[in-house]
C-alpha cells in the first residue's frame, strides 16, 4: 500500500494526510467513501449469525423509555416491523471473506491496531444510545439511512446502573445523515448517537484495538514471568520457542550473619532487599516488549476455527499463490516473525514479510523463489494447520 496515494474511502486524502490531520484528533465525514456500495453480508445472513453460539451478538432495544440489552445467541429476533431495536454482530470479518476483504481496506493503519468489523442491523428508531468509544472507529453506512449526532464534549459521565454505557448529559454539536457508501470517522472518546431512519438499516463499524497501560504492563510482566520460567528450564511458557534469553536467577538466598530474632514473625530486611535485587535483574526492554506484543497481538479471535484444505484433492494445474486465511494474524519486526499467537520457527525473510504485508505471496515473486528450505517447510506446516492456503491466480 502506498501511503501517499489518495484514497476514495478517505475522501481523496492520502493515508499520510489522514493520519496526520484526523487520526486520534477530530471526526471526518466522508461522502461516498464507497460508491455503489453493497454490504458484504445480507440481512438474512447477519440474522443467521446471531443464532450461532460461536458468534458474539447483542440485541439492544428500548422498553417504556428504558434501555435494555441481551446477549446472543438468539433463537428469535423482534419483527422487522417493530421499531427501536438494534442487532449487533461482532467480528464478522472472521466469519465471512467479503467482510474480511472490506476490513483490509483500512490497513493504512498498522495491523497491530486493527481489531474487527462489527455490523449492526436496526429498525426505525433503533440505536444504542449516546455513548463514546475508547478506540478509533470508522462507521460505514451499508444500507438504509442513519442520523448521527456527534460531540467533542468533555463531560463523559455515564448513566449509572445500566448494562449499556449511555452518556448522562449528551449535547450534540453536529448532525449528519449517512446514506449507503457514506462513512464517519470518530477518534477515541468522541461522543456520538446514531439512530436508524429506515428499517433494515445496516451500519458497519471498523474498530481498532487501543490497549490501556494496565494491559500493556500486565502483558510485559507475564512475558517476564515466562522468560524466568523458560530460563529455569521448568516449562516452555505460552510465548513460543525458542525461549527469550533471560537473566540467571538460580542463586539461593543467603543470610550469613543474620542476628537472632527477638520478633520471629517480622520479615527480615535482608529478604526484602533480596527480592528487590532479584526483580531488578529483569530487563523490561524492547526485546521483551517485541516478544509480548508479537504473540499477544496475533492471538486469533477466540471464535476463530481453522480448516485446512491442503492435500484434499489432486491438482493438475499447480497452485501458485500462498494466501493467509482470513482468521490468521501475522506480524513481524526486524527478523522476528509472529503468527497466530506464536513465534515463527524461522526468521522473517523478505518473502514472509511480503506474505504478512500483502496477505498473499505469489510463487512467481522473486522473493518467494528465494525462500529458504526452512521457510518452505514452515509454510507447509501452516498449510496443514489451515493458517494459510494455496490458490490459483
Amino acid at each position: 500500500m502506498n501511503p501517499n496515494k489518495p484514497l476514495a474511502l478517505l475522501g481523496g486524502l492520502a493515508p499520510t494526510q489522514f493520519m496526520k490531520t484526523y487520526w486520534q484528533r477530530k471526526p471526518l465525514v466522508i461522502r461516498q467513501a464507497f460508491t455503489g456500495f453493497k454490504p458484504p453480508v445480507s440481512t438474512a445472513t447477519l440474522k443467521k449469525m446471531s443464532r450461532r453460539d460461536d458468534v458474539e451478538s447483542r440485541l439492544v432495544w428500548r422498553e417504556k423509555g428504558q434501555w435494555q440489552m441481551d446477549r446472543g445467541p438468539f433463537a428469535r429476533l423482534p419483527k422487522a416491523s417493530e421499531p427501536d431495536w438494534s442487532l449487533l454482530v461482532q467480528s464478522v470479518d472472521i466469519q465471512d471473506d467479503a467482510a474480511c476483504t472490506l476490513m483490509n481496506r483500512f490497513r493504512f493503519v498498522p495491523d497491530a491496531r486493527l481489531d474487527d468489523l462489527m455490523i449492526s442491523l436496526a429498525t426505525i428508531g433503533g440505536g444504542v444510545g449516546p455513548h463514546f468509544d475508547s478506540y478509533d472507529v470508522f462507521l460505514l453506512q451499508g444500507q438504509g439511512r442513519r442520523r448521527w449526532q456527534i460531540s467533542q464534549q468533555r463531560d463523559l459521565t455515564l448513566i449509572p446502573d445500566l448494562s449499556l454505557k449511555i452518556l448522562k448529559n449528551f449535547i450534540p454539536e453536529e448532525e449528519f445523515v449517512l446514506e449507503p457508501g457514506d462513512m464517519l470517522y470518530l477518534p477515541p472518546q468522541a461522543a456520538h448517537d446514531g439512530v436508524a431512519l429506515d428499517n433494515d438499516c445496516m451500519t458497519i463499524s471498523i474498530g481498532f484495538r487501543s490497549p490501556d497501560q494496565a494491559a500493556l504492563a500486565r502483558g510485559m510482566l507475564e512475558a517476564a514471568a515466562d522468560q524466568i520460567v523458560a530460563r529455569a528450564g521448568l516449562a516452555s511458557g505460552p510465548f513460543g520457542e525458542p525461549p527469550l534469553p533471560g537473566p540467571k536467577l538460580d542463586a539461593l538466598y543467603r543470610d550469613a550473619g543474620q542476628q537472632a530474632s527477638a520478633h520471629p514473625a517480622e520479615i527480615p530486611d535482608g529478604l526484602i532487599d533480596a527480592a528487590v535485587q532479584a526483580v531488578s535483574k529483569i530487563q523490561f526492554n524492547a526485546a521483551l516488549a517485541q516478544r509480548f506484543l508479537g504473540c499477544w497481538l496475533t492471538e486469533p479471535n477466540q471464535a476463530a476455527v481453522f480448516d485446512s484444505d491442503y492435500g484434499d484433492d489432486e491438482q493438475e494445474a499447480p497452485y501458485t499463490h500462498w494466501t493467509l486465511d482470513r482468521r490468521t494474524r501475522m506480524l513481524y519486526r526486524g527478523k522476528h516473525l509472529f503468527i497466530n499467537g506464536e513465534v515463527a520457527p524461522v526468521a522473517a525473510e523478505t518473502g514472509l514479510k511480503i506474505l504478512a504485508d500483502a496477505r498473499e505471496l505469489s510463487g512467481a515473486d522473486p522473493a518467494a523463489q528465494k525462500l529458504t528450505p526452512e521457510a518452505v517447510d514452515t509454510l507447509t506446516e501452516w498449510l496443514e494447520a489451515g493458517w494459510i492456503h494455496l490458490v490459483r491466480r
